[in-house]
C-alpha cells in the first residue's frame, strides 16, 4: 500500500535553508575528524527520536563493530597507534589495558554508588518511620533505637522517647496525620517532577533489557525523586516495599554512571551489561544477597544472559555489598534488618507443616495477581487523574486499621525481624513467645495476613515508589509464624506423640520463627514465580546450610501451586498490562496449542507501507514520517516490482530530510530516490573506510537529471529548474540486509529469531518479492487472539452450546512496524489484560466500580445537606437558589 496524498494535507513544514556547495564537482573532502564528528552528530539526531521504539540488536552490533574498527577519534592518540618498534607496542598494549579496565571501572563506581544511595535510603526510611510514633527527646535526629539504645531494650519504658501526644486517641490520630503528610509529599513529588518514578519499576527494566527503549524511565531526574519519595512511601505505612523500587534507584545510577563514558554512551549492548549488573546490585542490597542478586538478573531480568555479564554483575553485586557493610546503617554488622541466624535443626515431623506453607505461598501469589490486575484496571480507567488522593487515602486507611495491630503498626521490616527471631534471642515481643498468650497472638497474626494481603491487593501500583518483595514476604511471616505457634502448642498440649519422638526432653522442639522465615520465602516465590533466587535469598538471610533443604520443599511446593494458575509472575503480567513488546524466554509447554505451528504467512501484516526506490516525493516522505506511527519502511524497486531493496528505518529518514533541508535551493517539488546504495569493492577496506557509506546524492543543479515516474524504469528526462535542486538520494540509510523469512516459515522458528538476534522487523519475501513484515507485537497480538479463541471454544464446549467466533480484540489498536510506536502499544496491553480478566473473572473490578457510584451518589446526598444547612444558618435562603444534584446521580 503506497502512502495516499490528501487534498487538504498541509503545506509541508519548510525549514530555514543553509548555504551549500554550488556543485558536486566542488565538493570538498571532509577530514577524518570532520567525518566523525558529523558521524556522532547523526547518532545525536537519530536518537532524539528512539522513545518507546525497539532496539534492532543486530544493527546495533554492527555499529558496536564498525565503531571499533574505526580507530580512535583523538588524532594524538591515532598518531601515537601509528608508532613503530618497541615504544609503539608498549603504547598498544598499555592503552590496551585501559580500554579492558574501562568496563571494570565503570562497574566498580556503580556498585559504590548503588551501595551508598541504599545506606542512605535505609536510614532515611527508619528514622521517618519512627517519627509516625513519637520522638527524641535528646535529638530530633535520632530514631527510637538510637534514643534508647544506653537505657534499655523495651521501647516502651524509655523516658526519652516520647509518644506524640502522651495518651492513645492522640498518638493514634498523630500516626495517621504522619502517614498522610508523608505519602502527599511521596505522591506530589512523583507527579510533578518524575512520573516514572512511580511503582516498583521491574517490568519496565525487564523491557528495556529486552531492547524496548522508554526514554527518562533511568535519567538521573528519575534517580534523585524516587531516592526521595521511596523513603516517605515506605514511612507512610502503605503496604508497599522498597525492594522493586530499589532495583530501579540501582539501575537509574548505573545508567547514569555509565553515560558519562562515550564508549557506554552510544552502544546500546554494553549499556545493557551495565543496567543488568545494576539491577543484580540492586537485590543484593535490598536483601543483602549479592550471590541471589546475580541469580535473580538471570532468572528474572536479562533473556540473553553471557559470561562476561555474569562476571560483572557479581562484581557489581560484591562492590555494592561491600559498601553498604562498610557504611553499617543499622549499627548492628547486618546488611539488612531482618537478617537471623539459627542454631537448631529441623525435624521430618515438620515437613507436612512446611508443605502446607508452600501451599499458602502458591494461593497467596495466584490470589494477589488475579486481583490487583483487577484493581489495576479500575484504577486505569476511574483513578488516573487523581494518584495523588488516591495515595493519601490508602495511606489513611492503612494507618486507620493498622494501628490497632501490633504486627502492622510497625514497619513492615521490623516485623519480619521480630517474626523471623527465635525467643530466646530477644524475639518476645510483647508476648510473642508465651505460651499463655499464644491463642491470642494467632488471632492477631491471623488478622495480619488477611488485612496485609488485601492492603497489598489494592496498594501496589499506586503512583508512589511501590515494590511488593517485603509486603509479601510480611504476609507470609505472619502466616507461617502462626502456623509454627500452632505446632508448638501441638507439642505442649501432646509431647509424647509418636511424631514428636525426635524432640529432646530438655531443649526447645519447635523454633515459630523458622515457620515465619519459610513462610517469607514461600509469599515471596508465590508473587515472583521464582525459585533458585529465592533459596539462595533466604540462605544468605540466615548464613546456614541447616534450613536450605525446607527453603526448598517450600520453594518447590509454592511453584508447583503457582503453575496450576499459569500466567507468570507479578512483573511478567504487569508486562502484559502495559502492552510492552516483550517475548517470553520460553514457549508455553502446550500441547493443545497450536499457534506456534502455523506459517508466518497467517500472522504477518500485509498491508503496509513501501518506499519505491525510483522516486517519491521529498514532501510525501516527510508527510509519512510526521503522520504515522511506523518506526521504519520497507523499499521495493518500484511500485509495480515489489522485489526488496532493504528496509528504512524512521529515525534515520527523520535525520536525512534534516540533512536535506540544509540544502539551498531545494526544490519544494524534489524527487526522492534510494538507488545510490554503497558500492561493493573487492580490495580490502582500510579501518577508517570499513562499512562507510556515501554522503546523500545530489545530481547537478543546473539542467539536473531526474528519473520520471512516469517515463517507467529506464527511462530519463531532463528538467531545466535553473539553481534549484530537484532530486535527493535516501540510498546510504537503506538496509540493504534485513531479516527475511518464507511465507510458509513456522511461527516458532521466526520467535526464536526475535529471541536470539533481537531483530526489530522481519519482512516476509516470497522469491524475493515483499509480501508482508512482522514485529514482536504481531506475535504478541495473535498468541493473545489464539488463546482468547481457544478459551471461548473451551468454554463453549464445556457449556454445551455452539462456538461463537470471537471478534479481533485489537483491530482498534494502532499497529506499526516495530513494535511498539508511541501509545498503541498501551492498547495492546489493556486490551489483552482486559480480555484475561473478563476471562477469569472481574467480580473485584465490578465491586469497586459499583462502590465508587454509590460512593459519588453519597458523598453529593452528604454535600447538599451541608450545603443548605450552612446557607441556612448564614440566612441566606434555604438552598432553593442551587439545583439539587441527587435526582440527576439515582438517574445516572
Amino acid at each position: 500500500m503506497s502512502y495516499p496524498p490528501t487534498s487538504d494535507r498541509e503545506e509541508f513544514e519548510q525549514h530555514e535553508l543553509l548555504s551549500a556547495e554550488n556543485g558536486h564537482d566542488h565538493q570538498r573532502e571532509l577530514s577524518d575528524t570532520e567525518l566523525r564528528a558529523e558521524e556522532a552528530e547523526r547518532e545525536d539526531l537519530m536518537r532524539r527520536y528512539e522513545d518507546f521504539s525497539t532496539v534492532d540488536w543486530i544493527q546495533d552490533s554492527l555499529l558496536e563493530r564498525t565503531v571499533q574498527s574505526k580507530g580512535p577519534t583523538n588524532p594524538i592518540v591515532a598518531r601515537l597507534d601509528r608508532i613503530d618498534g618497541i615504544f609503539g607496542y608498549l603504547w598498544r598494549l598499555i592503552r590496551k589495558g585501559l580500554e579492558e579496565g574501562e568496563s571494570w571501572v565503570v562497574v566498580t563506581l556503580v556498585g559504590v554508588t548503588i551501595g551508598i544511595s541504599a545506606a542512605l535510603i535505609s536510614i532515611i526510611t527508619a528514622w521517618l518511620s519512627d517519627i509516625k510514633l513519637g520522638y527524641c527527646t535528646t535529638g530530633w535526629w535520632l530514631t527510637q533505637k538510637y534514643c534508647c539504645l544506653e537505657i534499655t531494650e523495651e521501647f516502651e519504658s524509655c523516658a526519652e522517647w516520647r509518644r506524640w501526644g502522651g495518651v492513645w486517641p492522640l498518638g493514634w490520630i498523630a500516626y495517621i496525620l504522619w502517614a498522610g503528610i508523608f505519602s502527599f509529599s511521596a505522591a506530589f513529588l512523583v507527579k510533578n517532577f518524575a512520573p516514572y518514578a512511580a511503582g516498583s519499576g521491574i517490568s519496565e527494566i525487564k523491557c528495556i533489557l529486552g531492547g524496548f527503549i522508554i526514554k527518562g524511565f533511568l535519567s538521573v531526574e528519575t534517580f534523585l525523586i524516587k531516592g526521595l519519595t521511596l523513603p516517605l512511601a515506605i514511612a507512610s505505612g502503605l503496604s508497599v516495599g522498597k525492594e522493586g523500587p530499589s532495583v530501579h534507584v540501582a539501575c537509574s545510577i548505573g545508567n547514569v554512571v555509565a553515560r558519562l563514558f562515550s564508549r557506554y554512551d552510544r552502544s546500546h549492548l554494553k549499556m545493557r551489561e551495565i543496567v543488568t549488573a545494576s539491577s543484580a546490585a540492586g537485590v543484593a542490597v535490598a536483601f543483602g544477597s549479592p550471590i541471589g542478586g546475580v541469580l535473580f538478573s538471570i532468572e528474572e531480568m536479562n533473556q540473553t544472559f553471557s559470561n562476561r555479564t555474569m562476571w560483572r554483575s557479581f562484581v557489581c553485586a560484591l562492590v555494592a555489598t561491600f559498601t553498604l557493610a562498610s557504611m553499617d546503617p543499622f549499627r548492628t554488622g547486618k546488611l539488612v534488618l531482618f537478617q537471623v541466624s539459627y542454631d537448631r535443626d529441623w525435624h521430618y515431623f515438620e515437613i507436612p507443616a512446611y508443605v502446607i506453607i508452600g501451599i499458602f505461598g502458591g494461593l497467596y501469589g495466584a490470589f494477589v495477581i488475579k486481583f490487583n490486575l483487577q484493581v489495576a484496571a479500575f484504577r486505569r480507567k476511574h483513578l488516573a487523574n487523581h494518584g495523588i488522593a488516591e495515595a493519601v487515602t490508602l495511606a489513611v486507611i492503612t494507618a486507620f486499621v493498622g494501628y490497632m495491630n501490633r504486627f502492622l503498626r510497625i514497619d513492615m521490616t521490623e516485623s519480619l525481624s521480630l517474626l523471623f527471631r527465635e525467643c530466646e534471642g530477644g524475639g518476645d515481643h510483647e508476648g510473642l513467645c508465651q505460651t499463655s498468650s499464644q491463642w491470642r497472638m494467632v488471632n492477631s497474626l491471623l488478622i495480619a495476613t488477611v488485612v496485609r494481603t488485601a492492603l497489598v491487593v489494592v496498594s501496589y501500583g499506586c503512583k508512589v515508589p511501590a515494590g511488593i518483595f517485603v509486603p509479601s514476604m510480611a504476609v507470609g511471616a505472619t502466616f507461617g509464624r502462626m502456623v509454627g505457634i500452632l505446632v508448638k502448642a501441638m507439642h505442649t498440649s501432646y509431647p509424647q506423640a509418636p511424631w514428636f519422638a525426635a524432640c529432646a526432653p530438655d531443649a526447645p522442639c519447635i523454633t515459630p520463627g523458622t515457620y515465619a522465615f519459610l513462610g517469607a520465602a514461600a509469599a515471596l516465590g508465590g508473587i515472583t514465580r521464582i525459585t533458585v533466587t529465592v533459596v539462595v535469598i533466604m540462605f544468605e538471610l540466615t548464613g546456614a546450610l541447616t534450613y536450605i533443604l525446607p527453603t526448598m520443599i517450600v520453594a518447590l511446593v509454592t511453584k508447583a501451586v503457582s503453575d496450576q494458575f499459569g500466567g507468570g509472575g507479578i512483573a511478567d503480567q504487569m508486562i502484559r498490562l502495559n502492552g510492552y513488546p516483550f517475548l517470553e524466554k520460553e514457549d508455553k509447554e502446550d500441547t493443545t496449542d497450536k499457534a506456534f505451528i502455523e506459517p508466518i504467512a497467517n500472522v504477518m501484516k500485509k498491508d503496509i507501507i513501501v518506499m519505491a526506490a525510483t522516486g517519491v516525493p521529498l514532501q510525501q516522505i516527510g508527510e509519512m514520517v510526521q503522520s504515522t506511527s511506523y518506526q521504519g519502511f520497507p523499499v521495493v524497486k518500484s511500485e509495480s516490482d515489489r522485489t526488496i531493496i532493504g528496509f528504512v528505518r524512521k529515525n534515520e529518514l527523520r535525520y536525512a530530510l534534516d540533512k536535506a533541508r540544509r540544502t539551498r535551493n531545494l526544490s519544494s517539488n524534489a524527487l526522492c530516490t534510494f538507488q545510490h546504495t554503497p558500492p561493493l569493492t573487492t580490495d580490502k577496506p582500510s579501518a577508517l573506510e570499513h562499512l562507510q557509506r556515501p554522503d546523500i546524492v545530489i545530481p547537478g543543479r543546473t539542467g539536473s537529471i531526474f528519473r520520471s515516474p512516469s517515463m517507467g524504469a529506464g527511462g530519463f528526462a531532463r528538467r531545466e529548474s535553473g539553481v534549484e535542486v530537484e532530486e535527493v538520494d535516501f540510498g546510504e540509510y537503506v538496509d540493504e540486509i534485513p531479516l527475511t523469512v518464507s511465507p510458509k516459515m513456522p511461527l516458532e522458528i521466526v520467535l526464536q529469531l526475535f529471541r536470539r538476534m533481537g531483530p526489530r522487523v522481519i519482512l516476509v519475501s516470497d522469491q524475493g518479492k515483499l509480501v508482508g513484515l512482522v514485529t514482536v507485537k504481531d506475535v504478541l497480538r495473535h498468541e493473545v487472539v489464539e488463546h482468547h479463541r481457544h478459551t471461548r471454544l473451551t468454554s463453549a464446549n464445556t457449556a454445551g452450546i455452539s462456538p461463537i467466533t470471537p471478534r479481533n480484540p485489537y483491530t482498534h489498536a494502532r499497529d506499526d512496524s516495530s513494535s511498539t510506536a508511541g501509545g498503541g502499544g498501551w492498547d495492546l496491553g489493556f486490551v489483552h489484560q482486559q480480555d484475561s480478566i473478563e476471562g477469569n473473572g472481574n467480580g473485584l473490578e465490578i465491586a469497586l466500580e459499583e462502590g465508587f457510584a454509590w460512593l459519588r451518589v453519597q458523598g453529593s446526598r452528604v454535600y447538599n445537606v451541608l450545603y443548605d444547612q450552612w446557607r441556612n444558618t448564614l440566612g441566606r435562603g434555604r438552598g432553593r437558589d442551587r439545583p439539587n444534584m441527587d435526582f440527576d446521580l439515582n438517574e445516572e
